[in-house]
């Protein structure tokens, strides 16, 4: 099995480019990976290989033919419905392979066809599948928190968004911010508060103000499924604040939003409005950089050659 890493705003993405027998499509190759082969999702992600903020990404045959690839996501518990900061890296993957060239190119994904345009400079920007809000302040009580108001926003994951509540979204606080995120999620799943679709909401997006010389309208703190936090300003989170501003309209379609993460890098971002009333496409532009290139070795006398079980802790 051969592998390209990459980081996008400072998340990585392990790309599989080769080495696995996979059904022709995203859904069957889904539903391949996690029913007959999440010992490879393990292998990739789990230690001592990988560790716990590390995304996949499995690229696969897809079934519309004028995408360039089919591609599945997952991370350190599961499978994700999508991932732009991973669809950045497919996409400066591929052009690293020679694969494609800058232009515009389809992707497929389990929830639907994600256009990426790859520049000259190899910044990418994604036009994303339909976003919105389904609801907003919403109040969840939170042990030891209280009362804590936010959005609930599909972005092609679903997300619960908070403004200016628990600790201060800046770098030394991670440890605080992940202990107030998680208690969030706990709190949404005990309390049944879910997407309207019914979907868990397994991301929670903290906002604030940026700091001190970053040039960026918002920061953020995304904690992911696996308890891990997004060191991008994570593309699909991004896409589903892009969604209530919209739906607020406190953003104009075209304008350009900079959301910053944690660590401080920068994804832009737009929207163009749907004819379906509170619907919108969001467009999101980062960078990625190849990290290297790896044959993954599977030793059968290796006791941790599918990966360290539950290191993560979930």
């Amino acid at each position: 099995m051969k592998i390209i890493d990459s980081h996008t705003g400072g998340e990585p993405t392990r790309t599989i480019i080769s080495g696995i027998d996979l059904p022709k499509g995203t859904i069957a190759t889904h539903e391949f990976l996690a029913k007959e082969a999440d010992w490879i999702r393990t292998t990739l992600i789990n230690e001592p290989r990988g560790f716990s903020a590390m995304v996949g990404a499995c690229l696969c045959e897809p079934d519309d033919p004028t995408c360039v690839t089919g591609v599945v996501f997952f991370n350190n518990c599961s499978y994700l419905h999508s991932c732009l900061h991973g669809t950045i890296g497919v996409v400066e993957t591929l052009a690293h392979l020679g694969r494609i060239k800058p232009g515009e190119h389809r992707i497929e994904t389990p929830i639907g066809i994600v256009t990426a345009t790859l520049y000259e400079d190899h910044s990418v920007t994604a036009k994303n599948v339909p976003s919105y809000r389904s609801a907003e302040n919403i109040e969840v009580t939170v042990p030891d928190w209280g009362v804590v108001t936010g959005d609930i926003a599909w972005g092609g994951n679903w997300f619960f968004l908070i403004s200016d509540q628990g600790p201060a979204v800046r770098a030394q606080n991670i440890e605080a911010l992940t202990q107030f995120t998680c208690a969030v999620c706990d709190a949404l799943e005990a309390q049944n508060i879910t997407g309207s679709d019914g979907g868990e909401i397994d991301h929670i997006e903290s906002f604030a103000t940026p700091e001190e010389g970053l040039d960026a309208d918002s920061q953020n703190f995304v904690l992911c499924p696996g308890k891990e936090y997004d060191r991008s300003p994570c593309g699909t989170g991004t896409s589903a604040k892009l969604a209530c501003l919209a739906a607020s309209g406190k953003l104009a379609e075209g304008e350009i939003w900079r959301q910053a993460s944690i660590i401080g890098t920068i994804f832009e971002g737009s929207f163009l409005s749907l004819p379906e009333p509170g619907q919108f496409i969001p467009i999101v532009t980062g960078r990625a950089f190849v990290t290297g290139e790896t044959t993954i070795i599977l030793n059968p006398d290796d006791p941790f050659q599918h990966g360290i079980p539950t290191i993560h802790g979930t």
